[in-house]
């Protein structure tokens, strides 16, 4: 290179050098996801919101900072968490669940939160409607009052002659859950037995009761805090010989009887587009909420063996997965 063509080069590169100074990336956005459960084991819901967070460009530690707080299971935990993720100045909040959802209603009307939640929104205040939330809330709700009717018919249809089946609630969820099973239950002629329960200390008691009251079934409401301990649920159910219906398919993956609703992983999957849009300008309050429309029905003939139970061949054919 002559002596010409070297200085050349100096000066285009001393140009240019500014423009690169100025393409670094600007200082990352935070995310606020707020857990129910415990940090480990990585849940598959986390995963798929982190893995449809990376699909649509933010990743985490690069143009994105991902603050994550943990409930492990005690709801009292919620406000301390959402103050705790206000305090880091995040730019929106992922939850579960509407004891979390009130909480970070009641803590701010200005950050957005995204939900996922397994009942109507609308019907517990937290957005103005479906298609326009209002607000500062928005996200993915199932329709648990639509599906427990469906719910309630797989299990009685599983258990030849069932008749009483015991509801177990968790106290601090919406009563709107409790009402909608008690209704579905009696127009299918079942009597029920409405059971409610503020922690995990209080859940064998629960089984007890269920067993001395000679329950045919044991229908676990939904609640995240139910899913973050289902272990327990399902040790319980086992225990006691108590054949048990649960919302998702996890419960039965890890040794519960049935299951029948939506796709949990894919429901938090979804919440990364909401975080996306929002990120890039979108008000909370303008973008509709999704409702799932594919349901699971999952059967554990392992379990059912264990409880004595022959499930018909036609529930069989109707399942959408049997774990034998």
């Amino acid at each position: 290179m002559d002596r010409r063509t070297f200085l050349g080069a100096v000066a285009a590169f001393f140009a240019v050098s500014p423009l690169v100074v100025k393409a670094q990336p600007a200082t990352p956005r935070r995310i606020g996801f707020l857990g129910n459960g415990n940090s480990t084991p990585v849940s598959s819901e986390r995963e798929a919101f982190l893995r449809n967070l990376r699909d649509l460009g933010w990743i985490d530690g690069q143009n994105v900072i991902i603050d994550y707080r943990w409930a492990e299971g005690s709801p009292e935990r919620l406000p301390a968490l959402i103050a705790e993720l206000m305090q880091v100045k995040v730019d929106v909040i992922v939850l579960s669940g509407p004891t979390a959802i009130r909480d970070a209603q009641n803590a701010t009307r200005k950050i957005p939160i995204v939900f996922v939640v397994l009942t109507d929104p609308v019907a517990s205040g937290f957005v103005k409607s479906l298609a326009h939330p209002d607000g500062n809330a928005t996200g993915v709700a199932s329709q648990f009052e639509e599906l427990i009717t469906k719910q309630l018919q797989l299990l009685k249809e599983a258990i030849h002659n069932l008749s009483r089946v015991v509801l177990l609630h968790f106290t601090p969820y919406t009563p709107t859950v409790v009402t909608a099973a008690e209704t579905a239950a009696r127009s299918l002629g079942l009597t029920t037995r409405t059971l409610s329960v503020a922690g995990v200390a209080e859940f064998e008691n629960a089984f007890k009761v269920a067993r001395s009251e000679r329950a045919g079934a044991i229908h676990v409401l939904p609640s995240p805090y139910f899913n973050a301990q289902r272990a327990r649920l399902i040790e319980l159910a086992a225990k006691y010989r108590l054949p048990a219906f649960y919302e998702f398919s996890n419960y039965v993956r890890d040794g519960g009887l049935m299951s029948y609703g939506p796709n949990i992983t894919e429901m938090f999957g979804r919440t990364a587009s909401y975080v996306d849009r929002i990120l890039k300008g979108a008000n909370p309050g303008d973008l509709p909420i999704e409702r799932p429309t594919r349901f699971e029905f999952v059967i554990n003939l392992k379990t059912a063996a264990a409880l004595g139970l022959t499930i018909p061949g036609s529930l069989l054919q109707r399942a959408d997965k049997v774990i034998q």
